[in-house]
Formats: C-alpha cells, sequence, structure tokens
C-alpha cells in the first residue's frame, strides 16, 4: 500500500515526539498547578486540535492535544474542575476552527462588528458546553480502571458529538472524526462506524496515549492496544466494501464565481445567466451540475427557451444538466424550495433541500428570532424543508444522489437514498465563507461523506472547493478558487454498501451505551469498596 507523502512526514514527527517522551514519560504539561495557567493551556491546545482538521490535514494533532486535557482531566479533582478543561478547550477548538462564520456574518450578512464577534463568541460558548458536560459525567468514574475511564471517556465524547450535531437542528461542524479524512489509518473505520465512531475512536486512542505515557513508556499495557487501533485502521482499508457499476461517466463541474455581493443585484442577473450558460453549452460531458441556486430566480419565470436551449445541449452529450434555481409552490410565493433540477435526455427531477440552515434558510422560533432577517440582509431566508424520503435521480446512466450545501454534513441523513444511488452530487455556495478555511472544512466533510458510503463525491461550488472526490475519499480534481471554470473528469458509479449505509449510526450508539453501563458498574463497585 503506497503511503501518502504527508503521512510519512507525520510518522516522523510522531516518532520522533515518541522517542522525547520516552526518555521525559511525565511532561511539564501534566505537571501544571496554576489553576489559570492550565486553563490557558487547554484553550491553547483546543487551538492546535485545528490543525487536526483541512487545510492542514495533520491528523495525528487531535490525538495528542486530547492526550494531554484527558491527563488534565484525570487528575482533576472536582466536577466543577473537569467541566472548566472541558469548555475551555471547546471555546480554544470553536473560535479558531469557526472563524468564517463572522466572515458569513460581517462580510456578507451585514451584520455590525460587534454584533458578530459578539455572536461568534455566544455560539462558541454554546458549543463548548457538550465537552464540558462530558467531563464533569467523566468524574464519576475516576475510580474505574485505566481501560474502563478510557472507554467512558471515549463513549461520552462522542455522545456529547452526536447530540451537537442533532439538538436544535444541529451544528457537528469539527466533530473530531472529520481530522482522520482521507489520509489517517483511522479513516478505515469510516464504512463501519461513520465519523462519530471514528471520534470514539481517537478519543479512545488519546486516552490509551496519556496512560502509556503517565505509566512510563516501557509499559506497553497501553501502547500495544494503541498501535492495534490505528494498524488495524491501515488493515480495514485494503476491505472492498462496494464494487464498481459499468464504466465511468464523464462529468463537468461547474463554478460560476458569482460574488456573493453581487449574486442577488438585478443588474448582475443576465451576466449570471450569460456565464452558466457558456459554461454548459462548453461543456460535452454526460452529467453538468451547476451549483446550488446557480441561477439566482424562481423556476417559474426562467425564460423557457433559456432551459430549453440547455436541455437541448446535455441531449446533444446523451446526458443530463443540474441546475440550481429556487421554486416556489404558492401563488404567494410564501412556500419556497431550494431545489435542483434536471433537464437533459431524462424526464425533467427535481430534488428539495431538506436540511436547512438556521438564520440562514429558516428562522428557528420566528416569533422571537424574526428580527434576524432584517439584520442579516439574506435573500429569501424563510425556505420550506423538502422531504427526506426523496429518491436519487435517473441521471446520465447513473443513480445520483443529491445533497445542497450544509446536508453534507449530516451523514446519517445522506444513507436515506443509498445503497440505490451510485454516486453523490454535493452542490454548495461557500462564497459566504470568503477565503477562510471554511470551504477547505467542507471538502473534508464532503470526503468522509464518500469514505462512509463507498461512492464518488462531486462537488460543485460557487467560487470553491470545486472536487471530484473518489469513494476513499481522495481528491482527484479540483480546481483553483474564486475562478471561473469547469472541472471535466470522469466518475465511476459504484453498488453495494458499507456497514455505515445499512446500520447508519446505531451500532456506535449502542456500543457507547453498553460502555457507559460497564462504566456505571465498574464505578460503583469501585465506590462500595472504599466505604
Amino acid at each position: 500500500m503506497k503511503v501518502h507523502s504527508s503521512f510519512r512526514l507525520q510518522l516522523i514527527i510522531c516518532s520522533q515526539s515518541a522517542a522525547y517522551l520516552y526518555q521525559n514519560p511525565y511532561p511539564i504539561l501534566t505537571q501544571l498547578k496554576n489553576p489559570y495557567l492550565k486553563l490557558l493551556t487547554v484553550f491553547l491546545l483546543g487551538m492546535l486540535t485545528v490543525l487536526g482538521f483541512a487545510p492542514f490535514y495533520l491528523f495525528h494533532v487531535p490525538a495528542i492535544t486530547l492526550a494531554v486535557l484527558l491527563g488534565f482531566c484525570h487528575k482533576s479533582q472536582t466536577s466543577l474542575q473537569a467541566a472548566l478543561l472541558g469548555f475551555c478547550f471547546g471555546m480554544g477548538l470553536f473560535c479558531a476552527g469557526v472563524t468564517w462564520i463572522y466572515v458569513s456574518l460581517h462580510d456578507f450578512g451585514a451584520m455590525p462588528v460587534s454584533a458578530a464577534v459578539t455572536a461568534l463568541i455566544i455560539l462558541c460558548a454554546y458549543l463548548s458546553l457538550f465537552p464540558a458536560f462530558s467531563f464533569w459525567i467523566l468524574t464519576k468514574f475516576r475510580r474505574t480502571s485505566p481501560f474502563v475511564w478510557a472507554s467512558a471517556a471515549a463513549a461520552l465524547w462522542m455522545l456529547f458529538e452526536w447530540l451537537r450535531g442533532n439538538l436544535f437542528t444541529g451544528f457537528p461542524w469539527l466533530t473530531l472524526g472529520y481530522s482522520q479524512a482521507p489520509f489517517s489509518p483511522l479513516a478505515g473505520f469510516a464504512p463501519i462506524i461513520g465519523v462519530y465512531g471514528i471520534s470514539m475512536v481517537v478519543v479512545f486512542s488519546a486516552a490509551l496515549l496519556f496512560f502509556w505515557i503517565d505509566k512510563g513508556l516501557r509499559n506497553w499495557r497501553y501502547g500495544l492496544p494503541l498501535m492495534l487501533i490505528w494498524f488495524g485502521g491501515f488493515g480495514l482499508q485494503a476491505i472492498e466494501w462496494v464494487k464498481p457499476l459499468g464504466e465511468p461517466v464523464t462529468v463537468s463541474l461547474l463554478q460560476g464565481n458569482i460574488a456573493q455581493n453581487m449574486k442577488w443585484r438585478d443588474d448582475h442577473l443576465e451576466n449570471t445567466m450569460e456565464t452558466y450558460a457558456k459554461l454548459i453549452l462548453e461543456s460535452d460531458s454526460r452529467l453538468i451540475v451547476t451549483p446550488e441556486i446557480s441561477i439566482p430566480l424562481f423556476s417559474d419565470v426562467v425564460p423557457q427557451s433559456y432551459l430549453a436551449h440547455l436541455a437541448a445541449h446535455a441531449r446533444n452529450n446523451n446526458g443530463d444538466v443540474l441546475i440550481g434555481l429556487a421554486e416556489r409552490t404558492t401563488d404567494d410565493g410564501d412556500d419556497y424550495y431550494n431545489t435542483m433540477f434536471s433537464y437533459g435526455s431524462a424526464p425533467e427531477q427535481r430534488y428539495r433541500k431538506h436540511h436547512l440552515v438556521p438564520f440562514g434558510e429558516f428562522i428557528p422560533l420566528k416569533p422571537i428570532f424574526g428580527w434576524v432577517i432584517e439584520v442579516l440582509k439574506i435573500p429569501l431566508s424563510d425556505f420550506s424543508r423538502g422531504s427526506l424520503d426523496q429518491q436519487p435521480m435517473d441521471l446520465a446512466g447513473q443513480r445520483v444522489a443529491i445533497n445542497i450545501c450544509y446536508e453534507d454534513v449530516f451523514g446519517e441523513e445522506i444513507i436515506y437514498q443509498l445503497p440505490q444511488a451510485t454516486m453523490l452530487v454535493n452542490v454548495s455556495n461557500d462564497a459566504w465563507f470568503g477565503r477562510s478555511i471554511g470551504p477547505q472544512q467542507h471538502l473534508q466533510i464532503s470526503q468522509m461523506r464518500a469514505l462512509e458510503t463507498g461512492r464518488y463525491m462531486l462537488r460543485a461550488t460557487n467560487t470553491g472547493v470545486t472536487a471530484i472526490i473518489d469513494e476513499r475519499g481522495r481528491v482527484l480534481q479540483t480546481i483553483e478558487i474564486f475562478t471561473t471554470a469547469a472541472l471535466h473528469g470522469l466518475a465511476q458509479g459504484f453498488t453495494g454498501a458499507t456497514p455505515y449505509v445499512r446500520m447508519g449510526n446505531y451500532p456506535v450508539l449502542g456500543l457507547a451505551g453498553l460502555l457507559l453501563c460497564i462504566g456505571l458498574i465498574s464505578a460503583f463497585r469501585a465506590r462500595r469498596k472504599t466505604l
């Protein structure tokens, strides 16, 4: 198996770190006594953890930073101290990792600087409550054995990540498992247990690493299972969960590069339509994909001659074109959808976005937060939801599962269209994030979806990152961000189902529950012995 060059570099770094720790088994960080210095250190550790995610892809970093964090937690004296550690780590992680939200709110949402900063801090504080609560509960397992404690830490972290990804429509960004896509050995677990399962493995590995260092590196009681987990991930990557179906299909993924502040201007509409018409007519692929709402109009007011011309070109290619439009279903326009329409050889089909972005595409608790619409000045900010049971489209000889922008963050929803779908398509408009790390993080999320499902993921975005991702989560082709271009390539359809497609998150949630039950029993017995 060919090892990625970046992985070789990371192996060197890890080996050098291990050599140092072998000589210094009690790092100074674990001996910090000043509580304020400890909290500051933990905050910085959270910030460093962002290096594990795109665009850095230093997948070993989260395991190391979490090992130190778990060391602090294991040695903390009270539940409050542990909760503060989790909260500070979360603040560092999210304040550094979701800064693109500020860009969306201020640069494109017209929110004043002070309000945008305040909103970002409040969001990060809310997200940090989840690791805080997990650590608060973890202190109840302090008297258990190291392996039981490590299992409880992994289970609690994963469960609270899962809760964060579902509560109030969910915000699973920076779930630890994403940091392992696609180069980490742990990526081999993705087709089996998904991103949340990988998070659990990362935390368990970090706990073992802490105990291995704390007890001395000559004690292989903790080092051996740690090695087995990571090398086991390598071994799992050799398993062929799915099979190719037919010949590869030619695809063209269009990147119009329409500036966000120009997209909805009436005086720029003609230029937008001409840009995408030109890109489509210059593409001879069987499957042509435009980004979400690439034409900023309702489908019923787009000139039919315009759509007919593009459909005719798609038929000449013996294929189809996907065009993003807004769709309204009532005369008064109160019900409207973020929709992808297909035109060409196949009968016209549509996919309506189901999982909407809070405050971006719908207003939760509208009587309370309705004022946000006026503050953010976001066009069409109260979409209706499409159904969750929509089926893949028959396009260009493939069964194509569509997901729009934020939807690809929810792997448990993507698998509703599988195993019927032979490939995945994500259409997005990440212009809202500017030149921040947000678009690269979004790309990595798509890479994880490809790994979980064993399907190609085709990304067509307004400003980037437009890419072809194979079933192993590897980016095969991409084009420069903030350029007007088309990405032409080949995409292979696949058939079959990975274990994750068949069972979703249920196995890992069940495992977490079992581990916590074992931990609670062990903690109860240990407490009785001390009485």
